[in-house]
């Protein structure tokens, strides 16, 4: 169930154009939810099982989709997988489990955000507003950033390490862009929690240490000894050019 705590009063994002689907099968949750996203503005599209809203997000584009994991069918983790396969609209997961292994379990599906019921509407209205300016940015990005043998494609939202490609989660994705857009300098936890997760992120600044990790893994051949996402003590990261 949700807890209401109080109508946000912070404008919504691009609001006149923004569809968001949702994909829940408790009806007072949806309902719920898609009444308090209108209010704010935004064209609501449901669905109430993960087939349904699989075939939905296929058939109409959504700016970012509000997807329950226990789903009767098709499970929300597995139309998150199938998705993240043929599109980057954001995904925030809502789920009743909230241990750090579900929450692993979830962004490495490729969603972009993970929400445990029971929640405040206004923290997910917070997420959703999040989730769009990352969506509108990745989609107008540039071109590619190039550090070395590594390489990011903005627009294709693909990475390349010796011309290899380096499966990454969204979110993974747009930390290490953050990071290579300012290659050499220190850039606090919280700083980058505002450019990725946004500045009205209400989640741990730790958050950022666990996706840096899962990017060393990743990327660096010891991630015992990285040498390209260095930690500089008591301050944050920089990513050596």
């Amino acid at each position: 169930m949700i807890r209401e705590n109080g109508r946000a009063t912070r404008e919504p994002y691009n609001a006149a154009v923004t569809a968001i689907l949702i994909v829940e099968d408790d009806d007072t949750v949806r309902e719920t939810l898609a009444l308090h996203l209108r209010a704010e503005g935004y064209e609501v599209r449901q669905a109430k099982d993960g087939q349904t809203g699989l075939d939905a997000a296929r058939a109409e584009t959504a700016d970012l989709i509000v997807l329950d994991v226990m789903l009767p069918g098709l499970d929300g983790l597995t139309v998150c997988r199938i998705l993240r396969k043929e599109s980057a609209v954001p995904i925030i997961l809502l789920t009743a489990r909230g241990t750090e292994t579900d929450k692993i379990i979830g962004l490495e599906t490729g969603a972009d955000d993970y929400v445990v019921k029971p929640f405040s509407l206004g923290e997910l209205l917070a997420r959703v507003r999040a989730g769009l300016r990352r969506g509108s940015a990745s989609r107008g990005a540039p071109t590619e950033l190039v550090a070395a043998d590594l390489r990011l494609d903005l627009s294709a939202r693909r990475v390349f390490l010796a011309e290899r490609e380096v499966s990454l989660a969204p979110r993974e994705f747009d930390l290490l862009a953050a990071l290579m857009r300012d290659q050499g300098a220190v850039l606090s936890r919280d700083l980058l929690l505002a450019r990725v997760w946004g500045d009205d992120y209400p989640g741990d600044p730790r958050t950022v240490d666990v996706h840096v990790r899962w990017l060393r893994q990743k990327l660096e051949a010891d991630p015992s000894e990285p040498q390209r996402i260095t930690t500089v003590r008591g301050v944050g990261y920089r990513f050596e050019g």
